[in-house]
């Protein structure tokens, strides 16, 4: 117990720290900077920050979510981002166990992280991320697949799925879907195996919860539309599959 608890703890952190990380690359990506050379500036006063202030969560906390240098309100995304990622580390390293396996699902999982959270910012999906998460997730998804039929019943599903979603980008002529999501959806699909399905079904109950939420919370009267990125619905739905196996389809077959 104190073994696997010491592991929590090592993953836990091990995902704020990278989560961190993705941070600066999201920030600096298709900017012209370097990911590892250059110190972070505060976003508020572009003052050089200092080492204590970079520390993923407890700097956040001692700081009371203001900046070290000019005092300036710290947005939650960042330690709600390195709490998310540190406990997605851990769920995975409880679910998979030391190895290879949690190694790439470990990679899968940090990338997806940097494709949501770009995504938010600017609305679109990197190339470069993108394929880089499909290349992970097939080779987590064959490594976590109990067989090679599995694995192939896993590629038919995921081949399905972004079929599914470039008939809707198509469709709707771009509208209700970018076409980037649906390797999104692919990489996705084989990263959770079985899951898929129910995952995919918790994207749009997410995606249509948040968008009702976002309608009520208008101002009345209001005809402006609302675009909102589908990424991190998509993420949400299939991981949250994944590490809870919840399957609605179980109790729609039950009840008929």
């Amino acid at each position: 117990m104190i073994h696997s608890m010491f592991f929590i703890i090592v993953f836990f952190m091990l995902g704020a720290i990278i989560s961190s990380f993705i941070g600066v690359i999201v920030a600096r990506l298709n900017t012209g900077q370097s990911f590892f050379t250059g110190r972070s500036r505060c976003d508020a006063c572009n003052e050089l920050l200092t080492t204590y202030s970079l520390v993923p969560i407890i700097s956040f906390i001692i700081s009371g979510g203001r900046a070290y240098c000019c005092k300036a309100r710290i947005s939650l995304a960042s330690p709600l981002t390195e709490i998310l990622l540190g406990i997605l580390f851990a769920l995975s390293y409880l679910k998979i166990g030391l190895g290879g396996t949690l190694f790439c699902m470990l990679i899968s999982l940090s990338l997806l992280l940097a494709l949501v959270l770009y995504d938010i910012v600017h609305q679109i999906l990197p190339p470069i991320l993108l394929a880089l998460f499909v290349v992970a997730s097939v080779i987590t998804g064959f490594f976590l697949a109990p067989s090679v039929g599995a694995f192939y019943s896993a590629f038919l599903v995921a081949l399905c799925i972004a079929i599914f979603l470039v008939l809707i980008h198509f469709l709707s002529r771009g509208r209700a879907m970018g076409l980037s999501d649906a390797p999104l959806a692919f990489g996705l699909a084989f990263l959770v195996g079985s899951s898929a399905l129910p995952g995919f079904v918790f994207s749009f109950w997410i995606g249509a919860l948040v968008g009702i939420i976002i309608l009520a919370m208008r101002p009345r009267g209001s005809r402006m539309g609302i675009e909102v990125p589908f990424a991190p619905f998509l993420a949400a739905g299939f991981i949250l599959a994944y590490f809870t196996q919840w399957n609605p389809f179980v109790y729609i077959v039950a009840s008929s």
